[in-house]
């Protein structure tokens, strides 16, 4: 939600009055704060003019020079007619021949979901510390999420609550570093670069763990449990990797049998 957080029950403007004496100034700042904190995404798009003038009690010319200041730095783009969008800051991590060469390298999953379970594991007890109100909040939310879609079995939901979950993980742990270190690992998640997820979430009996393993995590943070918050989240990668593992030796099983298969009736 674009115009502001809550925080208990205490809303919170995003884009509040500000002074005058330096007005494009402090919203180039403000905004740039916002996306630096992860409150705006890649993608998210602003208000329109007239309101963001008005929230921000300024006029619309002061508005356009900070917004085309941000468009000057990278952060933002206007689209005709489509309104004003933050930028991709993230970006591809890797070029297209890179990506191509981990595919076909095993060491690199390995050492991948090696990177994970230390940075998760990190970032899980940093978020048992310092996680809001509003942090469990979202948490809880996405749990509830997570459950639902395994109860009706939707596979693409589960996906899309899976990272959710663990971005909002990373966002609780209010590191700036952390959080755009982890959205970048997220990414690549995203695109299936290192293993196939579906293949994982498609294992005998996954559904169930991957959901337990996740509500051992929140229920960690909740409890401001460090110690356990870690664990939980290595143990989660644990089970990634051994699923992953598992699903390599079944697909090169069933490779080498079409081989068989292909070679004793060819005639």
């Amino acid at each position: 939600m674009l115009w502001g957080k809550r925080v208990a029950d205490e809303p919170v403007e995003m884009f509040s009055a500000i002074h005058h004496s330096r007005a494009a100034d402090e919203i180039v700042q403000r905004i740039e704060t916002l996306i630096l904190d992860g409150v705006l995404r890649d993608g998210d798009r602003l208000p329109g003019e007239r309101d963001l003038a008005a929230r921000f009690d300024v006029s619309r010319p002061i508005l356009r020079e900070a917004l085309k200041e941000l468009e000057a730095r990278g952060l933002l783009v206007s689209r005709h007619g489509g309104g004003t969008f933050v930028t991709d800051i993230i970006g591809e991590i890797f070029s297209q021949p890179m990506r191509a060469l981990i595919v076909r390298h095993e060491k690199a999953a390995r050492d991948y979901l090696d990177y994970r379970r230390e940075i998760e594991g990190l970032t899980a007890e940093r978020a048992a510390r310092h996680a809001t109100p509003a942090d469990r909040e979202s948490l809880t939310r996405i749990v509830a999420r997570m459950r639902a879609a395994k109860d009706a079995d939707d596979r693409d939901g589960g996906l899309r609550a899976d990272i959710d979950f663990h971005m909002t993980v990373g966002e609780s742990a209010h590191n700036i570093i952390l959080l755009h270190t982890l959205r970048s690992c997220y990414r690549l998640l995203e695109q299936d670069i290192f293993f196939s997820r579906t293949t994982v979430f498609s294992a005998p009996g996954a559904a169930d763990r991957l959901l337990e393993q996740h509500e051992a995590i929140h229920a960690a943070i909740l409890g401001a449990d460090g110690n356990a918050a870690r664990r939980a989240a290595e143990n989660h990668i644990d089970f990634v990797i051994g699923a992953s593992l598992d699903a390599h030796r079944a697909e090169d099983r069933a490779r080498i049998a079409r081989l068989r298969l292909q070679e004793r009736h060819q005639d």
